[in-house]
């Protein structure tokens, strides 16, 4: 296996006189800062030396809020290729936010196939989805995978990642299999 490449740093005298680093190819470092008076302000660090800045008016930090939440809302899909495991994903940012936690160390793509994993443990075992979702959110993705490879979950996975496939709902054979007993 290749070693990874060593970042290369440039460190920048800006205009002002501070130095900046820039790592890699980065051109633009941001920054963010809260007066005392509450007034937000942004500064724009270019890699040519110049700075920008802006205080935002107090009438539009709602806007600039909303915008930020947007952004990061759809960073947090980045890489999701499933769409069930993008709302997922979104989900579960949406709980992390409303505790306060801006940033949490996670694994990339950690939602990769929950949404197929949760759908097949609502299936088998007849759970809700909400207690589902509750139970996989701290699992690691080593854990999912595991559990999507078990003996108990690993053909209804399969079941549902083949209908997903053909564009197709998948069909409830619980449900089919009740219907044949009523028959009887």
């Amino acid at each position: 296996m290749a070693a990874a490449k060593e970042t290369v740093v440039e460190s920048v005298k800006m205009a002002d006189g501070r130095v900046v680093d820039f790592p890699g190819k980065k051109r633009l470092q941001k920054d963010s800062f809260i007066a005392e008076d509450g007034s937000v302000s942004v500064r724009c660090d270019f890699r040519n030396g110049e700075t920008l800045s802006i205080t935002l008016a107090k009438e539009m930090l709602a806007k600039y809020a909303a915008h930020g939440a947007e952004q990061k809302l759809g960073d947090e899909i980045a890489g999701v290729e499933d769409i069930d495991d993008a709302v997922l994903a979104v989900s579960d940012l949406i709980d992390r936010l409303n505790k306060g936690e801006w940033t949490v160390a996670r694994e990339s793509n950690g939602m990769a196939g929950t949404s197929i994993l949760l759908q097949a443990i609502m299936a088998v075992k007849g759970l809700a989805k909400e207690k589902v979702q509750a139970y996989l959110k701290d699992k690691t993705q080593a854990q999912k995978i595991a559990l999507r490879n078990s003996p108990t979950f690993a053909d209804k996975v399969k079941e549902l990642e083949a209908a997903k496939a053909a564009g197709k709902k998948p069909i409830d054979v619980t449900a089919e299999l009740a219907e044949l007993d009523a028959l009887a």
